[in-house]
């Protein structure tokens, strides 16, 4: 990508798109352009196309959408459902409609069959029934996919699936009832430590493996897609091929584990009590990393390095 090229980042306050951001500044990328959700609702299909009409953006980052936990996704379904279609849809037709060079579209892990083999292959993708709890927001997030993939089919565009494994990192959402399992965690047993509580309850058995990745590995990853030379990048997105890539680390640990990591970080030395009452999830969720491995990508970050780094940004917020 060239330097001064028009690029716009959809979601550019949330967790991914802040980091995004962060990440072409510190590139050395000066055209960015943002809008908050009071200054464009994408939503809204016409306040979305005069917007692209009147930015022509170069490179888009699709990273806006509704996001939550187990909770969340289990108890507003058509809101994730219907909200992230509509958004989908209304960036990509614009986005075709004004010419746009290239396209990233951010989607999730939870796009893979609940008991798909592991590591997750991208060609897993509709092998299998999903994971229940999130089945609405999954399939929002497929439909995406197939969006790249149905223009890139008919219309030629260059448009790209990026599917990273859980995010973590600043800028998270740290409510206990809407927010994915590390923030909830870290939040958690932060305040067990401050109150004195002796006792921390997590959800379900504490089995689940689960595989995170700190957030500016991702942007670094999706920043690094987008400038890849036309060969490989064509690769990618070859009309015959569904553009799909996972972003990862390729490692994974269970839910317990996790837990007594953040404890260590945080400096709390009580106990963990598991409600099992609770969903688990799929049991087991991680990705193969080898095609963007293959690319020359790998993260940098190591999970502890990257709780540390995110509770520190996490007390400071409190101050």
């Amino acid at each position: 990508m060239n330097k001064r090229a028009r690029i716009y980042i959809a979601g550019h306050q949330g967790l991914a798109g802040s980091a995004i951001v962060r990440e072409l500044q510190r590139q050395g990328y000066t055209n960015l352009i943002g809008r908050t959700h009071a200054e464009l609702d994408l939503e809204d299909a016409r306040s979305t196309q005069q917007f692209f009409e009147q930015e022509q953006p170069e490179i888009v980052f699709l990273a806006a959408a509704k996001v939550g936990g187990i909770q969340a996704n289990n108890s507003y379904p058509v809101e994730f459902l219907m909200n992230n279609l509509s958004v989908e849809s209304n960036v990509c037709r614009a986005a075709y409609a004004t010419g746009v060079n290239r396209l990233i579209f951010l989607g999730s892990s939870c796009i893979y069959p609940r008991d798909c083999p592991q590591p997750i292959k991208e060609e897993y993708l509709l092998t299998g029934p999903l994971e229940p709890t999130n089945r609405a927001y999954a399939l929002a997030k497929i439909a995406g996919i197939e969006m790249c993939w149905s223009y890139n089919r008919q219309y030629g565009t260059k448009w790209l699936a990026a599917m990273p494994t859980n995010l973590y990192g600043p800028g998270d959402n740290y409510d206990l009832n809407n927010s994915h399992v590390l923030p909830a965690l870290i939040r958690k047993i932060h305040e067990a430590k401050i109150s004195g509580t002796e006792e921390v309850v997590l959800w379900g058995s504490g089995m689940p493996k689960r595989e995170f990745l700190y957030v500016d590995d991702l942007a670094n990853a999706l920043v690094f897609l987008a400038s890849l030379d036309d060969e490989r990048y064509n690769a990618l997105i070859n009309p015959d091929l569904c553009p799909l890539i996972n972003v990862g680390t390729g490692e994974d640990l269970s839910i317990r584990a996790l837990a007594e990591m953040c404890a260590d970080v945080v400096g709390y030395t009580g106990n963990f009590v598991q409600d099992v009452s609770k969903p688990d999830g799929t049991i087991r969720k991680v990705l193969d990393v080898s095609k963007i491995g293959e690319l020359g990508w790998r993260a940098s970050t190591g999970l502890k390095e990257g709780i540390n780094l995110t509770y520190k940004v996490f007390k400071g917020n409190l101050v």
